[in-house]
C-alpha cells in the first residue's frame, strides 16, 4: 500500500498563495518516491490578492481552497477534514500564502497566529511521531506551530538573517542551507529546505525538494 503524504497548499501563485514550482516539485517528488500525495487547503478567503503580471494588489476576493485546486487539478479537500491517522507525513510548500493564509507570519512575524486546523494537524502528526516537512518560507509558519505545542526544532529558511532571527525568537535553532539541500532534524522528524528563499532556478528548487521528500519517505520507513 502506498504511503500517503499530506500536502498543505495555500492558494495558487507565489505572491499570494502557494509557490507553484515548489508545490509541483513536491508533488512530483512524492510520486517518484512511490508515495501518494493527498492535498489539503483551508477553506478561507485569501488575506490579499495579487496580479502576478505586475505585482499589484487587486480587490477581487479569492478562496484559498478553490485557488489551491488549480495546482491539485481538483483533487483536494478542506484542511478541516485532514486526519493525522490517515496520513504518513506532511509537506508544506512555500509561497507568500504559507506565511499569509496558513498563518499571519507575513504580517506579525514571531508573534503570529497559525491557522487553527493546521495547528491541530501539526500537533497530531507530531504526537504520532510522523514526519513534517516545510519548504521555502513555510518553515516560519511551522516554527510558530511547533512553539505553540511546546516543541523546539532545527529548521532552515536558507540564509536570510532577518527571517532566521524570527525563527530563533520562537525558540528554535536555525541552520543556514543551500537551495539544493535540506536540513533534517531526526529527533523531531522534521525536514526543511530553502527553495526560492535563495534558489536561482527551478532546478535548484527541485534538488532541494527531492532531497526533502526522500528524507521524509525514509523517516516513514
Amino acid at each position: 500500500m502506498k504511503k500517503k503524504i499530506g500536502v498543505i497548499l495555500s492558494g495558487c501563485g507565489f505572491k499570494d498563495g502557494s509557490e507553484i514550482h515548489e508545490a509541483t516539485c513536491a508533488l512530483l517528488a512524492i510520486d517518484k518516491a512511490g508515495a501518494e500525495a493527498v492535498c489539503f487547503a483551508p477553506n478561507i478567503n485569501q488575506r490579499m490578492h495579487v496580479n502576478h503580471l505586475d505585482g499589484e494588489q487587486v480587490p477581487n476576493a479569492r478562496n484559498v481552497l478553490q485557488e489551491s485546486a488549480r495546482i491539485a487539478r481538483g483533487h483536494i479537500a478542506d484542511l478541516h477534514t485532514a486526519n493525522a491517522d490517515e496520513l504518513d507525513a506532511l509537506v508544506m510548500p512555500g509561497g507568500a500564502g504559507a506565511a499569509m493564509n496558513l498563518s499571519t507570519f507575513a504580517q506579525e512575524g514571531e508573534n503570529c497566529e497559525v491557522n487553527e486546523d493546521l495547528l491541530h494537524l501539526i500537533e497530531q502528526m507530531h504526537i504520532r511521531h510522523k514526519p513534517i516537512a516545510a519548504i521555502c518560507i513555510a518553515p516560519a509558519t511551522l516554527a510558530k506551530a511547533l512553539q505553540d505545542i511546546g516543541v523546539s526544532a532545527t529548521l532552515t529558511i536558507g540564509d536570510d538573517a532577518e527571517t532566521a532571527k524570527k525563527i530563533t525568537a520562537m525558540g528554535h535553532s536555525h541552520e543556514n542551507c543551500r537551495a539544493v539541500d535540506c536540513v533534517i532534524d531526526r529527533d523531531k522528524n522534521i525536514v526543511t529546505t530553502p527553495a526560492y528563499m535563495n534558489a536561482k532556478s527551478i532546478g535548484e528548487v527541485w534538488s532541494g525538494v527531492e532531497k526533502l521528500v526522500d528524507a521524509v519517505v525514509k523517516m516513514i520507513s
